[in-house]
């Protein structure tokens, strides 16, 4: 039997059920968790899921789920905490929220939401069980179970994917006969999700009626919450009067003719891609394109020529991108995507040249400065390579891909002390501690260092040590 939880909800499901111990949703005062101990308990889980196989570590995929994300939770009235969302690599149709601002998306979801504003309602609802408290206050029930049990258990359900007995194992260790009725949300917990949800997709500019209407079309793909539901039917408890609540509170709203982005078809279209065997999704995206049967044209086009770069089509690719370039220089995905190509057909200067331009038009994008440093290492660049990470790097400290670039210019450039260092920087953002402290031994044991690095590397070493201790 193939398991579709809810990553947190289901660690969460091994915990006795007491919803009568939770606080009155309308306080959201901090008697729950201190907003530190709720980014703990996130961030341990998060390692969990960054090394499972379920985990989409693209990052155009990100950006875009940010993008929205973002755009939710500047009005929403209770964001007191930073928010990261992220993509998982499941066709199920699920969303989950952990403690801390985590917020994970199904590619399932993305696939089958039929608009933007669809995909922004359930992204509301999910910040919402966030600022709400909902997820604290179940923790904080539960105060007998400690965080590093919470993340054993989350990892032991993310491993079970490909071993239903493990999982049966892993659950019954830690007292599953609660999962049935620790696993979804509680009814009170769900209105007052939609209720905060809706107040946010409204002052956000998407139309609130998405909501319902998302609801709706779920409710009507089965009577009953059973094996064969949808995932978020199972973990987020979808009834009639749950619904008709939710159009009741958008009954008076005026209705919003809200186009979906570019972003939002193209993003969709590199799943399809990257999803199907690279022959049917060329003919999948070569049949919408001949009966015009796409909702955004240019999307279609960049999933067929992402789908004949998969299988290694690249002259018909190179051909099919001239229909596209046209949109490069307003998109970075279809950039990023002329990138790819050139470089895969042998056009390597090009493709530098390429890869300059278009980091100057868009100097915030993450992927095209991955592609762009990965290119300039295999073109014997590593000093520029390093000058593009270290900028990034200053913007983010704790991008594990780019320590992994910054490793390989400084294997280039002959610098293994610097090597090994950026490459235990790699593993902490992974949360991986023991190999993060192997590689900064590794690097104390080459000889190529000055006396301040060396002094760096042992004071980072301890710091890992003393933070490995915490978690035992």
């Amino acid at each position: 039997m193939r398991i579709h939880p809810l990553i947190f909800l289901a660690a969460m499901a091994v915990l006795p059920a007491r919803a009568e111990s939770l606080p009155d949703l309308g306080d959201v005062s901090q008697a729950t968790l201190s907003p530190a101990q709720e980014r703990a308990v996130g961030y341990n889980i998060m390692r969990q899921i960054r090394q499972s196989s379920s985990y989409l570590d693209d990052p155009e995929v990100a950006t875009y789920l940010n993008q929205i994300g973002f755009r939710l939770v500047a009005v929403s009235p209770e964001a007191r905490q930073d928010f990261l969302f992220f993509a998982m690599q499941d066709t199920s149709v699920n969303a989950f929220a952990l403690p801390g601002g985590y917020v994970g998306v199904h590619s399932g979801l993305l696939l089958t939401a039929q608009s933007e504003s669809e995909l922004a309602a359930v992204l509301a609802h999910e910040v919402s069980h966030v600022t709400q408290k909902h997820i604290a206050r179940m923790i904080a029930a539960q105060q007998r179970q400690g965080m590093a049990s919470l993340a054993a258990i989350a990892l032991a359900i993310l491993a079970a994917r490909s071993n239903p007995q493990a999982a049966a194992g892993a659950i019954m260790a830690a007292q599953a006969q609660a999962m049935s009725s620790a696993l979804a949300f509680s009814r009170d917990n769900e209105r007052d999700a939609d209720r905060v949800g809706v107040q946010i997709l409204q002052k956000s500019g998407f139309d609130a009626h998405a909501m319902p209407v998302f609801l709706e079309r779920l409710q009507r793909s089965t009577r009953s919450i059973e094996t064969g539901a949808p995932s978020y039917l199972r973990t987020h408890p979808v009834t009639y009067e749950r619904i008709a609540d939710v159009q009741n509170r958008t009954y008076d709203l005026p209705y919003k003719q809200v186009p979906d982005s570019l972003d939002f078809h193209l993003v969709r279209a590199k799943l399809r891609a990257l999803q199907k065997d690279p022959r049917d999704a060329i003919a999948y995206f070569d049949d919408l394109i001949a009966e015009r049967k796409f909702s955004n044209e240019t999307a279609a086009r960049y999933g067929l020529v992402a789908s004949l770069l998969r299988a290694k089509n690249t002259d018909r690719a190179l051909r099919e991108m001239k229909v596209l370039l046209p949109q490069a220089g307003t998109q970075p995905m279809i950039a990023s995507l002329n990138g790819r190509l050139l470089w895969a057909a042998g056009k390597r200067p090009e493709a530098l040249d390429w890869y300059a331009h278009a980091s100057k038009l868009f100097p915030t994008q993450r992927a095209l400065a991955y592609e762009y440093a990965a290119a300039l290492i295999d073109a014997r660049r590593a000093d520029e390579s390093k000058l593009l990470t270290d900028h990034w790097l200053q913007k983010d400290p704790d991008d594990g891909k780019l320590y992994e670039l910054q490793a390989r210019a400084f294997a280039q450039l002959g610098q293994p002390m610097m090597e090994h260092r950026s490459l235990a920087e790699a593993y902490v953002s992974i949360g991986n501690f023991p190999l993060a402290m192997e590689q900064l031994q590794l690097a104390l044991r080459s000889s190529n260092g000055d006396f301040y690095e060396v002094s760096g590397i042992e004071a980072r070493l301890r710091e890992l040590r003393g933070l490995t201790a915490k978690q035992q």
